[in-house]
C-alpha cells in the first residue's frame, strides 16, 4: 500500500503554455528574445568565479543606469518592494524619524514599511497627479527632523515624474538621507544619482530594462553607508542586511566572500543582458526615445478627445501614462475588452488613482510609435463597442 495520501495534481499533468500578449500596462513589460535567451543559459553555482564576474558586470551596469560611482551598488534578489525594504530596513532604526512624500501609492507603502520597524513616520501629502515644491519639502524637513526622506521619482500609480534637482541639497542641510524610488523611471527619464545628491536609489528589473521581475538594483552613497554600517541595532531582516549583502557582492573590500543566500542565477543572467542592451543603446538615447514616444502618445490621446490625468506637461512620466477614465464608461469593461479583442494589456488605477484613470506603460522595447498606434487603435475600438451610460 502506498504511503502517499495526496495524489499527483491533475493540473500539473497538463502542459502549460504562456500566452503571448502585448504587455502595455505599468509593468511587467515584454521581455525581448535576447533577454529570454540569456535567462535560459545553463545554471552555474551562485559563487562560481563566472557568477561573481556576472555580478560585477551587473554592478557596473547599475552604476551606469543610475549615473553613480557608488561602490555600494548591488541588485537585491527580489522585486522593487524588496529594494524598498532593503533601503528602509538598513537606513532606519526603531524610534528614528522618517518623512515620506505621498503623491501616489509608493509613498504610502514606504510609510507603512517604516512604521512596521518602529520608526516615527510623518508624511506630506498632495493630490494624485501632483508633486511637491522644494519649499514644501524644506519646511517639512525642518518641522519633523527625520533621518530619512522618501520620494518617488516615477510615480506609476498617478503618472507623475517628480522634479529632483536641489532636493538632495535640502535633505543634507537638514542632516537627512535622501531615498528615491525610480522603479518606473530608470532608463526612461533623466536621472543623475550623484549630481542630484541622492543617497539611496533603487529600481526594478521589469520596467524599462525589460527583464523578468525578481531583481532590484539599489545603490548607497558614502553618506548613506556611514549611517547603514554604524547602526546600534541589527536590521530587522537578515536577508536584506547590507552588512552581509555588501560582502556577497564584493563591495566591502574583504578578500573573501561569505555565503549569504542562493542568488537567482537565471534572473541575474537576464538582468546582466538587459543592462547590456541599455548600455549599447545609450542612456541619453533611451531617455530621448521615451520622451518622444510619450509625446506622440499624448498627442494621439488628445486628438481622440481623451484627457491626460497629469495636467503639467513637464510632470508627465514618460514611461507610464495616466488617462482620465472616459466619462460614462466602466474602466474595467474597457481594459477587459482590449485584452480579449486586441490581446493587449492596459490597466486601471492603483491606490489613490483607482477608478479615476487608465494606465498605459510603454517601456524599454515597448516604447515605440508602433506600440502607440496599437494602443490608440485598441482604445478607439473599445470606446466604439463598450457600453456608455447616458448619465
Amino acid at each position: 500500500m502506498s504511503s502517499i495520501t495526496v495524489p499527483p495534481p491533475k493540473c500539473l499533468q497538463k502542459t502549460f503554455v504562456a500566452p503571448r500578449r502585448h504587455m502595455f500596462g505599468p509593468g511587467p513589460s515584454n521581455v525581448p528574445p535576447r533577454i529570454l535567451a540569456a535567462g535560459a543559459e545553463p545554471i552555474i553555482g551562485h559563487m562560481h568565479p563566472e557568477m561573481l564576474e556576472i555580478m560585477s558586470d551587473i554592478k557596473s551596469g547599475i552604476q551606469y543606469a543610475f549615473q553613480t560611482q557608488n561602490n555600494m551598488t548591488i541588485a537585491v534578489s527580489g522585486t522593487g518592494h524588496t529594494a524598498m525594504e532593503c533601503a528602509i530596513f538598513n537606513a532606519v532604526e526603531p524610534g528614528e524619524g522618517v518623512l515620506t512624500a505621498v503623491n501616489g501609492i509608493w509613498g504610502e507603502r514606504a510609510a507603512e514599511m517604516a512604521e512596521r520597524i518602529g520608526a516615527r513616520v510623518n508624511s506630506i501629502v498632495t493630490t494624485a497627479g501632483g508633486y511637491f515644491t522644494s519649499e514644501e519639502i524644506d519646511r517639512a524637513l525642518a518641522k519633523h527632523k527625520p533621518v530619512l526622506f522618501f520620494l518617488t521619482h516615477g510615480e506609476s500609480s498617478t503618472g507623475v515624474v517628480h522634479p529632483l534637482d536641489g532636493i538632495g541639497d535640502i535633505c543634507h542641510k537638514h542632516n537627512c538621507l535622501f531615498l528615491v524610488d525610480c522603479v518606473a523611471s530608470m532608463g526612461g527619464a533623466p536621472l543623475h544619482m550623484d549630481k542630484q545628491g541622492i543617497d539611496i536609489l533603487y529600481s526594478g528589473s521589469q520596467k524599462v530594462l525589460n527583464a523578468p521581475p525578481g531583481t532590484a538594483p539599489i545603490s548607497f552613497s558614502e553618506r548613506a553607508c556611514q549611517k547603514v554600517f554604524n547602526r546600534k541595532t541589527k536590521p530587522v531582516s537578515f536577508f536584506l542586511d547590507m552588512t552581509w549583502l555588501a560582502n556577497y557582492w564584493g563591495c566591502d573590500g574583504k578578500p573573501a566572500r561569505i555565503y549569504h543566500h542562493t542568488a537567482p542565477v537565471s534572473a541575474f543572467y537576464s538582468l546582466r543582458e538587459s543592462l547590456a542592451i541599455l548600455a549599447e543603446q545609450g542612456l541619453e538615447n533611451s531617455w530621448q526615445r521615451h520622451k518622444e514616444v510619450a509625446e506622440y502618445f499624448h498627442e494621439g490621446l488628445e486628438n481622440m478627445g481623451l484627457k491626460l490625468f497629469v495636467k503639467d506637461k513637464n510632470a508627465r512620466l514618460p514611461t507610464v501614462t495616466t488617462i482620465v477614465s472616459p466619462p460614462g464608461y466602466d474602466w474595467k469593461e474597457i481594459t477587459s475588452y482590449i485584452m480579449k479583442n486586441h490581446n493587449l494589456e492596459i490597466s486601471g488605477g492603483l491606490g489613490p488613482s483607482v477608478g479615476q484613470v487608465l494606465r498605459v506603460g510603454l517601456m524599454g522595447g515597448n516604447s515605440s510609435k508602433a506600440s502607440v498606434d496599437m494602443v490608440l487603435e485598441a482604445l478607439r475600438d473599445a470606446l466604439r463597442y463598450c457600453h456608455k451610460s447616458k448619465v
